[in-house]
């Protein structure tokens, strides 16, 4: 009932973990294997420190983070994956530039089912969103020489333009969305509470953002879409999955809710039977015939 394909990846559920959430070791990715597919921490080609402290604080409807894409560098973290016992591990990768991207997907990619690129980290800098939009289809063509399925996560800004250039370098999926720049200001001190100032800010309150950029996606784009931003619940997925998502991702969820998946795929079960469904994709882009 709840099987779903994603560029030729089979997985049980539709419902991911996503990159940035209990991901740098492999004992902690192997408790969520519940999930449908377990996307990694974003590595890229060498070391990076990320940020000073501050670099999270809870918000009124959300998370806000800047990590700075800290990460132990693409070969320390095949280490940590080598021998991990996740059916479906997809790798998140970033880059400053197309051969830095291809060389970090080359070097993982035999660990991993898929690659996603991190295109759209709204607070590191040189990398993410900051990558140039002409130079997306490029970079996806390096990456796509790993034979790899390729999926391409995006922000908000520019999100058709961009997913565009990503499809004519031959995406298999896009993924979106990443995180909303923002901001939180200490009033006591006057100040910004992250060391970074500006940060991604995640959780419910970006979640008719992440299903309008699905709908647009899917509205003008034929290939597969994975949903991220904001999911809480079953409802949540089911709304993604209706603006034209073929699977989702849940990140901020974790920090309430240490295992939530096994609870989601019940209540999609639930759902489905109840409202006549006999499978979820069933359900793909419905809301888009409207």
């Amino acid at each position: 009932m709840l099987e779903v394909e994603v560029a030729g990846i089979k997985m049980r559920n539709p419902v991911m973990l996503a990159s940035g959430i209990c991901d740098l070791t492999k004992e902690s990715m192997e408790k969520f294997s519940s999930a449908g597919a377990i996307v990694t921490k974003s590595v890229g080609i060498e070391k990076r420190a990320g940020y000073k402290n501050p670099v999270f604080c809870e918000t009124e409807c959300g998370i806000l983070n800047a990590i700075g894409l800290s990460n132990p560098g693409v070969d320390e973290y095949i280490k940590e994956i080598n021998e991990i016992k996740i059916e479906n591990l997809i790798a998140s990768i970033f880059g400053k530039d197309e051969s830095e991207f291809y060389k970090v997907a080359k070097k993982i990619s035999p660990y991993v089912k898929a690659i996603e690129m991190n295109m759209s980290c709204p607070h590191a800098k040189k990398v993410g969103m900051e990558y140039p939009s002409d130079e997306i289809n490029s970079a996806v063509e390096n990456v796509k020489k790993t034979g790899k399925p390729v999926f391409v996560k995006l922000g908000m800004e520019n999100i058709l333009r961009r997913a565009e250039n990503a499809i004519e370098g031959g995406a298999d999926a896009i993924v979106a969305i990443n995180s909303v720049k923002a901001m939180k200001i200490c009033i006591d001190f006057a100040e910004p509470i992250l060391g970074n100032k500006i940060g991604g800010y995640s959780g419910k309150g970006i979640k008719p953002i992440g299903v309008r950029c699905v709908y647009e996606i899917s509205q003008n784009f034929d290939l597969p879409v994975i949903g991220v931003g904001g999911i809480m619940n079953a409802e949540d997925v089911i709304e993604y999955m209706m603006a034209g998502a073929n699977a989702v991702q849940i990140g901020s969820l974790i920090y309430y809710e240490e295992k939530p998946f096994a609870k989601i795929c019940k209540n999609l079960e639930e759902w489905l039977d109840k409202n006549g469904y006999s499978s979820i994709n069933d359900i793909v882009g419905i809301a888009l015939k409207k």
